[in-house]
């Protein structure tokens, strides 16, 4: 049996998947705020918590290289989120999002949530 064992896999293969979570992280932290499936929000939610807790340590070598090697595709958003999002929580011990849920979309009735800053 294959009981939680593993993450949410969103009907994709590891690197689509991979790509998209990615590129959602670089809007949340681009834009503020995320606007999508509930699924898809809960996993670039455990995502971005993880990318904010090792930005939180400063802009040392080793920070910016762990944060550019989980977000490759935009450096400016990395920059950012190690300059400017991650000061502000580094008191706090987690829980640097939250989910607001929006009701359901009507073309296919997915429930649909937005992730902000906290």
């Amino acid at each position: 049996m294959k009981h939680q064992s593993g993450k949410k896999k969103l009907n994709r293969k590891f690197g689509n998947r991979q790509a998209m979570i990615r590129n959602q992280a670089i809007h949340l932290i681009n834009n503020g705020c995320l606007q999508t499936t509930k699924a898809r929000i809960k996993v670039v939610q455990q995502f971005t918590e993880k990318l904010v807790t090792i930005a939180r340590k400063g802009g040392d070598f080793n920070t910016i290289r762990r944060v550019k090697q989980l977000i490759p595709y935009d450096d400016k958003a990395a920059m950012t989120l190690i300059k400017e999002i991650a000061p502000k929580y580094v008191e706090r011990p987690g829980g640097y999002t939250r989910v607001i849920p929006l009701g359901r979309r009507a073309s296919d009735t997915a429930t649909i949530a937005r992730l902000e800053w906290v």
